[in-house]
């Protein structure tokens, strides 16, 4: 038996990406997943890929009404929730200067208010049990500075405060927090566009830039099984791949250092846009 092994796990963002990885490695290891999407048929394609152990439902995680309800019912139908991981999430990038305030609120209340929504959820059902792991999915770019993608940074920086001042509060009441902080993954946000509705005039190359400031992206499949040992371990904050663990220790060391490669990697992609 592992870990995993006959637990409840409510994932959010589970139709592609880090999510979709997770879920269907969760549900290898006997975990019970209700995978959770905005988009009804990948969160479907995804629960048939984990098998019998998984279901799927369709959530906005904007509304904090539905996805308390959704989270609620699941705890039910299985008498706990064991863990909650609020991975839903967008990527928006540009210049600051160029990006509207419509932008910067809808990153904020996917983002952020996501999470925050399946925080206040699952906490009081894990406080009532007096047990239960939260695990909210920031970034490497809600440790350190992430220029041309300030926005998405805004959001993972809050997940990050709010993740690392949550563990301390709910380690008294014998619930466990954790934030994930992975470098660039290998998933198809790389390859995405900002939402149109924004008329955003440039943004960099995100596979390009990404890469640039801290190596190529990193596999999903690995991303996902190193989390799930860090998880296991109840690390507070798990930085992944091992390199960018290593960038974000140095960075702490040698700011300076650090503002000045990240400047270089800026100029390389404004040249692009020439």
């Amino acid at each position: 038996m592992n870990t995993f092994t006959e637990k409840t796990v409510f994932l959010t963002g589970g139709g592609s990406g880090i999510g979709r990885s997770l879920a269907i490695l969760l549900a290898s290891r006997g975990a019970k997943v209700c995978v959770a999407d905005i988009n009804s048929d990948s969160a479907k394609k995804v629960a048939e890929e984990c098998g019998s152990n998984a279901t799927a439902i369709t959530v906005d995680v904007r509304d904090a009404a539905e996805l308390k309800r959704c989270i609620e019912t699941f705890a039910s139908q299985h008498g706990r929730l064991d863990y909650i991981f609020n991975n839903a999430g967008i990527g928006i990038g540009g210049e600051t200067d160029e990006i509207p305030l419509s932008a910067w609120q809808h990153i904020v209340n996917i983002n952020l208010y996501g999470v925050l929504n399946g925080v206040l959820a699952a906490y009081p059902i894990m406080t009532k049990q007096a047990s239960g792991h939260i695990i909210n999915c920031a970034s490497l770019a809600g440790l350190g500075p992430a220029p041309l993608l300030t926005p998405y940074a805004l959001t993972k920086h809050a997940v990050v405060g709010l993740s690392t001042s949550l563990r301390i509060e709910a380690a008294t009441r014998g619930v466990r927090v954790s934030v994930l902080c992975p470098a660039a993954i290998e998933t198809p946000i790389l390859d995405s566009q900002n939402p149109s509705e924004f008329n955003i005039n440039w943004a960099p190359n995100l596979r390009r830039f990404l890469t640039a400031l801290a190596g190529p992206p990193f596999s999903v499949d690995k991303c996902a099984q190193d989390a799930l040992v860090a998880i296991e371990k109840n690390k507070g904050i798990i930085v992944l791949p091992w390199r960018a663990n290593l960038a974000w220790r140095l960075g702490r060391l040698f700011p300076a250092l650090v503002e000045m490669t990240t400047q270089k990697a800026v100029k390389v992609e404004r040249e692009s846009r020439k």
